[in-house]
């Protein structure tokens, strides 16, 4: 029997000079031919290449075919590696050690994903250090974005032969500052181009949620998600109940809300959700160190884009579940904590494993 083939894009169409920095992609792949496509871009995860229930080979992960779409889409996160503050930041400001610090309103009128530029528009030191692992580094200088700190960032993409993609962060700083980092993903189990996520299979090991006001800004509250739209503790499907009348789905325009996995961040990974492709069979677990979980259903994809397939980024078509702490968690001092001080190293881990059911 043949071994499948990756349809990876070309390695010339990433390798650019972006603000005086090379850019390049990155291939990693394991003994069972999963694949994974990384550019130093943003530390962006372009495509990960799976076996389904046949044998075949399918891209669970959405991006471009170069580097220049990335760089061109300015509210595209697309397999991005975000920071300095993942999710949202109220009215872009915050206070640490009794100073303020005003951030970018880049989703007026709150902060996103670290700002006008973030971790995702930069391009990261790249050290492949196997088939397997590929380590980026990044340094950020002090009140970069409006953030305290000159913070020293590593992130390593492994894939591992159980056919897990796991992302390790660590960062350091040399003044009191806020970390939140993740992977913005966008997955689609059918693999990209496939069509809607609806039919997806979801659970989330989730009892509570975090509900949000109309700009997406959690209201601090921790709400049980019986008898809501937002149970997921048994595998439902992920448009079952989105179309439902509920508050909470209008203000995000469907599910774009951080699930409560956690009262604080944990020592080791533990399960955190799982989904499954309706069509591909494919089952994807997810197990972190993160206190919350973000499920986003592509509620703002516009289909303005053309991703690696071909096919356009229509609304709804992949979903995202970002391995996190809290939103606003510096404003909020009952959430998990975000500070990080000189001499401490902020340390997290996520792993995505893949399986089929057939």
């Amino acid at each position: 029997m043949s071994t499948p083939e990756a349809n990876i894009p070309a390695r010339e169409n990433f390798q650019q000079t972006i603000d005086g920095k090379r850019t390049d992609l990155f291939v990693l792949k394991n003994k069972n031919n999963l694949q994974a496509a990384i550019t130093n871009y943003g530390g962006r995860l372009v495509g990960l290449w799976v076996p389904d229930k046949n044998g075949k080979l399918v891209d669970v992960v959405i991006g471009h075919d170069n580097v220049q779409t990335f760089a061109e889409g300015e509210d595209s996160y697309y397999g991005a590696t975000v920071g300095r503050y993942a999710n949202r930041i109220a009215n872009g400001k915050f206070t640490l050690e009794g100073q303020g610090y005003r951030l970018a309103t880049n989703n007026a009128p709150n902060h996103l994903h670290g700002g006008d530029k973030g971790f995702s528009r930069v391009v990261w030191e790249a050290d492949q250090l196997s088939e397997q692992t590929l380590r980026l580094r990044y340094v950020s200088q002090g009140m970069e974005e409006g953030y305290p700190g000159g913070l020293t960032v590593m992130v390593v993409y492994t894939l591992t032969d159980n056919n897990e993609l796991t992302i390790e962060y660590a960062a350091t700083t040399d003044k009191t500052t806020v970390v939140n980092l993740t992977n913005h993903a966008y997955f689609n189990l059918n693999g990209e181009g496939s069509g809607s996520i609806l039919n997806h299979v979801l659970q989330i090991k989730a009892d509570q949620f975090t509900p949000i006001d109309a700009t997406s800004i959690p209201t601090g509250e921790l709400a049980p998600v019986a008898g809501t739209p937002f149970d997921f503790t048994q595998p439902t499907a992920i448009g079952e109940r989105i179309e439902q009348e509920h508050e909470q789905l209008q203000h995000g325009q469907g599910y774009d809300h951080n699930f409560v996995l956690a009262e604080e961040p944990r020592q080791e990974l533990a399960f955190a959700a799982s989904a499954l492709g309706d069509q591909s069979g494919i089952l994807m677990e997810v197990f972190t160190q993160e206190p919350g979980v973000q499920l986003y259903t592509g509620n703002f994809m516009r289909g303005e884009r053309t991703l690696k397939s071909g096919a356009k980024d229509a609304r709804r078509t992949a979903f995202c579940l970002e391995t996190q702490l809290f939103p606003d968690s510096p404003n909020k001092p009952h959430f998990p904590s975000a500070v990080l001080r000189t001499g401490e190293t902020y340390k997290t881990a996520t792993v995505y494993k893949f399986s089929v059911q057939k």
